[in-house]
């Protein structure tokens, strides 16, 4: 076996699973976001892929092979080739002709597709790969977690009308939940924002983590659940009040809500926070209560715009506005004013006055300042009201292993995707598409399950279920009856391996709790002078068995079976 493990944790690994990655020997690094996958690393992303393959299969999807290397004539006939951005790998051929190395597949299955199908009767389908995917990212990071090589299972889904999309997506969701159940992860779908793939349907699967690089809202009386881009929330409605007649207050230095707040010795429930953003060419005005926060992409969807970004100083000093003293009262250049739900709901609140060191108070909306959107375009907060049931909600973080995604006819409009219909007329093909990212998944399960020794696999995923150790490889009694539990166990079909290196038995024994394997079975001097081993249980190390030499096979047998 090719394993070299690593005492100390490499500077450059931030995060658990990067960390035990490296240290494990299970992948190692070629470039920045750039792995190799060494031996025992390669036969944990081998069991994540059969079982993702055998769900796929058993859905009735149909596995194929896709180029990496794809032409850009078709994604500029999507639109993509110019919207996708700075990840997009781009290249040319000797002939100066553009290609992109390929971070998902739509553009290319859905032009098989526009030329293999023309009749209803060839629908639905599903086709998938597992294969390497490309996105140039702008700081690699998280080992496996954000890199610019990965791979990937994507399965696209064709059908000829909402309701068959519909019947595919179910029966992703559902080929998805056994696939992470089987993996032995503990994981949430939540309801999440489409981004670039597009649609308006979309969940993601979150393992539960609590490092996870993602935020997810849960509730506590339902089964809703969103990622915290997506999710919503009852707006809180506070009392009205007799409307007072608004006045501008000199606050020097207040250009924060908390310092506003402070300064008029007032909660920031009654302020109102103005934010500036450059939506494409347009800059808006976003309203939020004081005492929430703008959801960026929340906006970006409600506006339509391909780019979101806060308004820099240079624009707000360009439309005459100081900057920490934007309000919606007589906003220079009339810009448009989007505001939360709950704006609606407050009366004689502080705002900033478009002028240096100066906020209105008791302002209030419809009166002295006008609204053109009304939509939730704030961040849930944990303990609000989940708009399903009206239960508590939560937050947990989570890391994204899953995406699917109902697309509609968004690809099959742009490639001409058609189907004739049993009535000879010419519709477009509905989509979807679902995605699962292999190393991630590897790297979600170490997040989950590892202890201040290393990882602790989850038997289905584990690259060996069981090691089998002999103390001394100097005492041929020792490795001899090592041996022959070595065999019986693969015989019986347990994947297993034996640790005869030339080692201490203290190495043996950390290199094991750091590797992960789920049982552990030590033969020593015990074993020759009673006829016993003993078992340790990876996930709770004092969980330590004394078995009969002879009970091996059937004990390592009997545990796989009810674990």
């Amino acid at each position: 076996m090719l394993l070299n493990t690593l005492r100390e944790v490499p500077a450059e690994a931030e995060i658990v699973s990067h960390q035990l990655l490296l240290r494990s020997g299970f992948i190692k690094k070629v470039a920045s976001g750039v792995y190799s996958y060494l031996p025992m690393g390669w036969r944990v992303m081998q069991k994540v892929m059969d079982i993702v393959r055998d769900e796929m299969n058993k859905a009735g999807g149909l596995e194929l092979g896709l180029p990496i290397v794809q032409p850009a004539e078709l994604w500029l006939e999507t639109g993509r080739w110019n919207v996708y951005g700075d990840e997009l790998f781009r290249l040319k051929d000797r002939h100066q002709r553009d290609f992109c190395l390929g971070p998902t597949h739509e553009e290319v299955l859905t032009d098989i597709v526009r030329k293999e199908v023309s009749s209803y009767k060839q629908l639905p389908l599903l086709l998938y790969q597992i294969q390497n995917k490309y996105r140039d990212e702008r700081r690699p990071r998280f080992g496996l977690m954000r890199g610019r090589e990965f791979i990937m299972k994507d399965l696209y889904s064709f059908d000829k009308d909402v309701e068959g999309m519909k019947i595919s997506y179910e029966k992703m969701y559902e080929a998805y939940t056994n696939i992470f159940k089987r993996c032995g992860l503990e994981f949430r779908a939540v309801e999440a924002d489409s981004g670039a793939i597009g649609g308006k349907t979309s969940h993601e699967f979150m393992v539960l983590a609590q490092n996870g690089e993602d935020e997810i809202v849960y509730c506590t009386n339902c089964e809703y659940a969103a990622n915290l881009e997506r999710a919503e929330a009852y707006p809180e409605i506070l009392p009205k009040e007799e409307l007072k007649a608004m006045e501008k207050m000199h606050t020097p230095g207040a250009k924060t809500i908390e310092k506003l707040a402070e300064h008029l010795g007032i909660p920031k429930t009654k302020t109102v926070k103005a934010m500036l953003y450059k939506a494409d060419e347009e800059v808006v005005c976003v309203l939020v209560r004081g005492d929430r926060a703008v959801n960026e992409t929340k906006v970006k969807n409600l506006l339509d715009c391909v780019n979101l970004e806060i308004a820099d100083e240079a624009i707000i000093k360009e439309m005459g506005i100081p900057m920490g003293y934007a309000g919606p009262v007589d906003m220079p250049k009339k810009l448009r004013i989007i505001a939360d739900v709950e704006i609606n709901h407050l009366s004689n609140v502080a705002v900033g006055a478009n002028e240096a060191d100066y906020h209105l108070v008791n302002a209030n909306p419809g009166r002295d300042f006008t609204i053109d959107i009304e939509a939730d375009v704030r961040i849930v907060e944990e303990g609000e009201n989940c708009t399903c049931s009206g239960g508590i909600l939560k937050k947990a973080r989570g890391v994204e292993v899953g995406h699917i995604f109902q697309l509609g006819t968004k690809y099959s409009e742009a490639l001409k995707a058609v189907y004739t219909d049993e009535k000879g007329n010419n519709n477009y093909i509905l989509m979807g598409c679902y995605g699962i990212g292999i190393g991630r998944t590897m790297a979600a399960a170490i997040e989950q399950n590892h202890d201040q020794d290393g990882i602790v696999w989850p038997m289905a995923i584990a690259p060996f279920h069981v090691v089998v150790i002999p103390v001394s490889t100097k005492d041929e009694q020792h490795v001899k009856i090592a041996e022959n539990i070595y065999e019986d166990l693969k015989a019986s079909g347990v994947e297993v391996i034996i640790d005869d290196r030339d080692e201490r038995a203290g190495i043996k024994f950390k290199d094991a709790d750091l590797v992960g394997y789920p049982l552990q079975i030590v033969v020593g001097n015990k074993t020759v002078n009673e006829g016993t081993v003993d078992l340790t249980i990876r996930k709770n190390k004092e969980d330590k068995k004394i078995i009969q030499l002879e009970s091996v096979v059937e004990v390592v047998n009997d545990f796989m079976r009810t674990t």
